[in-house]
């Protein structure tokens, strides 16, 4: 009797690596993708030990924005921001470590202050002195605290469903499994298209704006060499509750929020609304990508109140 079971045991053991190896995924190297995903205006500096994929586009006479991105997207997410607003700003965007074809940070540490300080390294590298700085959800998260370290750098702040006020409900599904040991180690080697369109599904309001290119290039992008170690990473590393410094920000800021966010409820926009003394908020009837997926009307109201 033990003997089956032993040997029942061997056998589930075996099918399991058989299916574990079947389903497993590898990296895309970077060259790969940056034959797919960069293009003329792509530019590389190093900051911090990382090769960082940047581009400076529109109007190099006007005033400097720099666009950054949230958590697994790139650069791309603001492609039509950047088609809207070029005429009046020099448009500075850029993939964030452990994103895009930035890729993985070598010290492994994405706690807040780690990105505020590569921020301002990388802006520093560009001669940046002072800008509007606009953020979506961690890069929103990101753009709050530059602006409480660093006040006097940015003219005026824009946050598009920022991220920062903690809370232990509605964690979006692709968090919970990279903080599970099990769920971490096997989204490092497994990761099916239909997880990354789950999630998309879940940023999304309007799901018929989600195109397979659209899923495909965050797919692609989720498995750039590194890029599921650093998430998992960044995810476990947890989350500190700095929101009592927002009523340092001095700048003017424009709250924007999607009415449907399912990441981070619209409760947040007041919120922040009410810790930051120069802010005001407009609501959009979309998710937690508004500018994403309704870029035109949310691009419009950034042009006019960064004018």
């Amino acid at each position: 009797m033990v003997k089956r079971i032993l040997l029942g045991l061997v056998v589930l053991i075996a099918l399991a690596s058989l299916l574990f190896v079947a389903l497993s995924e590898a990296d895309l190297s970077v060259d790969e993708l940056k034959s797919k995903y960069a293009n003329e205006k792509s530019q590389y500096i190093d900051v911090q030990g990382m090769s960082v994929h940047y581009r400076i586009e529109g109007n190099w006479s006007a005033p400097t924005l720099v666009l950054i991105h949230g958590t697994a997207a790139s650069l791309h997410t603001w492609d039509a921001w950047v088609d809207y607003l070029a005429p009046y700003f020099k448009i500075v965007r850029f993939d964030l470590p452990a994103f895009g074809l930035t890729g993985p940070s070598p010290a492994r540490d994405y706690s807040k202050e780690a990105y505020v300080e590569f921020l301002n390294n990388f802006t520093q590298e560009l001669g940046l002195t002072s800008f509007h700085l606009a953020g979506n959800s961690l890069g929103g998260d990101i753009a709050w605290n530059y602006a409480v370290t660093y006040p006097e750098k940015i003219d005026k702040l824009v946050l598009v469903d920022a991220s920062g006020f903690l809370r232990k409900e509605n964690v979006p599904t692709i968090f919970k499994l990279a903080r599970n040991p099990i769920g971490g180690f096997l989204f490092k080697h497994v990761t099916p298209i239909s997880l990354i369109r789950k999630n998309i599904e879940e940023v999304y309001y309007d799901d018929s704006l989600i195109t397979d290119d659209l899923v495909k290039r965050y797919h692609e992008f989720a498995k750039r060499e590194g890029n599921r170690q650093a998430f998992v990473d960044r995810v476990k590393q947890g989350e500190v509750d700095r929101t009592h410094l927002l009523k340092r920000i001095t700048a003017p800021t424009l709250i924007q929020w999607g009415k449907y966010d399912e990441w981070i409820p619209l409760a947040d926009a007041t919120k922040f609304d009410e810790a930051i003394a120069d802010s005001k908020v407009i609501e959009y009837e979309a998710g937690h990508i508004p500018m994403e997926e309704i870029p035109q009307i949310t691009a419009k109201d950034a042009l006019a109140f960064l004018r």
